[in-house]
């Protein structure tokens, strides 16, 4: 019986990203192999790799949305379905202003991932009614505890809850999956509070070990 249920990781980087090596055509053979519906791509300050995984998608049904996950003053946010790259350093506030302007859907990721905790969680209650989703799995948090306290604060802000893997590497895409009823797109989805999460961290610390490594090495030589 065909499933009534669509699958996403709406977290994964590719080689557009300093700290990881994942080519678009292995990105989307992935995807294929472990039957996901959809893929967002959300490289660090940049919409090049969602752009070349866009263009390289050729099956009919799949989707691949545009990200970027932008560096702002008090910490990251996940812009989907861009048409224009965000400057890394813009304002939290305006990161948000400038997504939306695009009709994007802002996604606030990993807020209590251990040493990357925003600078001010608070600050987001400030811009609550802006934030479409909160992700409540992260697949490159060390502790379990950085997930559930995301959950939480998706539910006291009566907020949609995302799921991304934050894959770096071809071993922790589709670690953690955003799931929704088909009837609905991932906007509507995600805008009616329709969605769902699972997923494992067990990869974290081996995929973080590797994009330091990846992202070091170079500068010494």
């Amino acid at each position: 019986m065909e499933s009534t249920i669509k699958r996403y990781d709406l977290h994964v980087h590719s080689c557009y990203s300093s700290c990881s090596n994942l080519k678009p055509k292995t990105i989307l053979k992935i995807a294929r192999r472990l039957e996901l519906d959809g893929i967002a791509i959300t490289d660090h300050n940049t919409i090049k790799g969602g752009l070349a995984v866009k263009k390289e998608n050729k099956e009919k049904g799949f989707e691949v949305i545009v990200g970027e996950e932008i560096s702002t003053n008090r910490g990251e946010v996940i812009g989907l379905y861009l048409n224009e790259e965000i400057e890394k350093g813009t304002d939290f506030f305006e990161a948000i202003d400038l997504i939306k302007r695009q009709g994007g859907l802002v996604v606030i990721p990993h807020p209590f991932s251990f040493g990357l905790i925003r600078k001010s969680v608070s600050s987001l209650n400030a811009v609550r009614s802006k934030i479409d989703a909160i992700e409540c799995f992260n697949g490159r948090c060390f502790f379990p505890w950085e997930n559930s306290e995301a959950k939480k604060l998706a539910e006291k802000f009566n907020i949609a809850c995302t799921a991304g893997s934050d894959a770096h590497f071809w071993f922790e895409l589709g670690n953690c999956i955003t799931m929704f009823e088909k009837k609905f797109s991932l906007i509507e989805a995600i805008r009616k509070k329709k969605t769902f999460v699972a997923g494992t961290i067990k990869c974290a610390y081996l995929g973080r070990g590797l994009s330091l490594i990846v992202k070091v090495i170079p500068k010494l030589f």
